[in-house]
């Protein structure tokens, strides 16, 4: 089963650990291989573009540990090329274009121009990442919205992104956007809408993330459903939505962990997404990728959590019957 579906660990959550350390215990683990986040130590795109010595270094530490690199989280340098300013983005980018907007998502583009190449050397086929979103702040419609502003957002994503997405084309690898809030595509109707701006470009799908939709109300096997050629990559994530009245499904300024918000994220089986039912659905629109177990829970240890979500995803992990259960009834 594992050549076909390989549960594989996203570091991002990982950073303040040393790569080789978390290469070492994700294989312990039982982890077939990484979705490599860059944070900390763990992946510079520019140096695995550029550098042989560089790849050859990282190559050896997960032969080591029996792994592989599935793909590249580039989340970060992702969502700086097509936000509008934050001040929050200071938090994400080095110190030397903070507080600087055009200095800053000047370095994200150049990030994600050189990912293509570190992908390829790396033998990865993809990133996992965000496309940003200079609309996000019109997702209530008040004041008033008008349809004139949406479609000036999905343009300028287009003019942002077409010549990152031309440098994807020319190394041969795939870009797979993550469905999430804050970005031009949150659910299945922006979804489609992006695919239709950006003229159903081959390079472009989706990295399909249960827990970002079920806190909206989406049944994640649906999007599946939706988008069966467009699933490029996987995290499994689970997501607990409490029945309580006192907060709000927006977060209530909470932060994530605080019981007293209407969902928080739980590490997988201990929160509400029927991963079944996905696994299932993968199966049959004939998903080949990783599963990547993306772990967030801010109430368990994570170490705990993490090889405790592997065991959880193992067990489901079900090869498709190659014939029908009936197809041998005879008299």
């Amino acid at each position: 089963m594992a050549e076909k579906n390989p549960i594989t660990l996203l570091t991002g959550q990982w950073g303040d650990m040393p790569f080789e350390e978390v290469c070492k215990k994700a294989s312990q683990m039982g982890y077939e291989g990484l979705e490599i986040g860059c944070g900390g130590d763990h992946m510079d795109v520019v140096k695995a573009a550029t550098d042989k010595n560089y790849v050859e270094k990282k190559l050896e530490i997960l032969h080591k540990y029996h792994l592989k690199c599935w793909a590249i989280s580039t989340h970060v340098a992702g969502q700086i090329v097509g936000d509008e300013y934050d001040i929050r983005h200071n938090n994400l980018v080095p110190d030397k274009v903070k507080g600087k907007p055009a200095e800053m998502r000047a370095w994200a583009i150049d990030q994600m121009m050189h990912t293509p190449q570190a992908l390829k050397n790396m033998g990865c086929i993809l990133t996992t990442s965000f496309l940003g979103s200079p609309i996000w702040n019109f997702w209530y419609s008040f004041p008033q919205t008008t349809d004139a502003m949406i479609e000036d957002g999905y343009a300028r994503i287009k003019k942002l992104w077409s010549p990152i997405f031309d440098e994807f084309d020319r190394c041969g690898v795939k870009f797979a956007l993550e469905v999430h809030p804050s970005e031009i595509a949150y659910d299945i109707y922006t979804s489609a809408k992006l695919l239709k701006v950006l003229d159903n470009r081959p390079t472009f799908g989706f990295n399909f993330d249960p827990s970002h939709l079920f806190w909206q109300g989406i049944k994640p096997h649906i999007f599946i459903r939706t988008f069966p050629d467009k699933i490029m990559h996987v995290h499994m994530k689970d997501v607990y939505v409490s029945n309580e009245d006192t907060a709000s499904i927006i977060g209530s300024h909470l932060p994530f962990g605080d019981p007293r918000r209407r969902w928080n994220f739980r590490s997988i089986g201990r929160g509400m997404v029927n991963f079944e039912d996905i696994i299932r659905e993968l199966n049959f629109v004939g998903y080949q990728g990783p599963l990547s177990i993306e772990w967030e829970d801010s109430g368990m240890e994570r170490e705990q959590g993490a090889k405790e979500s592997f065991d959880y995803i193992n067990k489901l992990r079900i090869k498709p019957s190659e014939f029908a259960f009936d197809s041998a009834l005879k008299n």
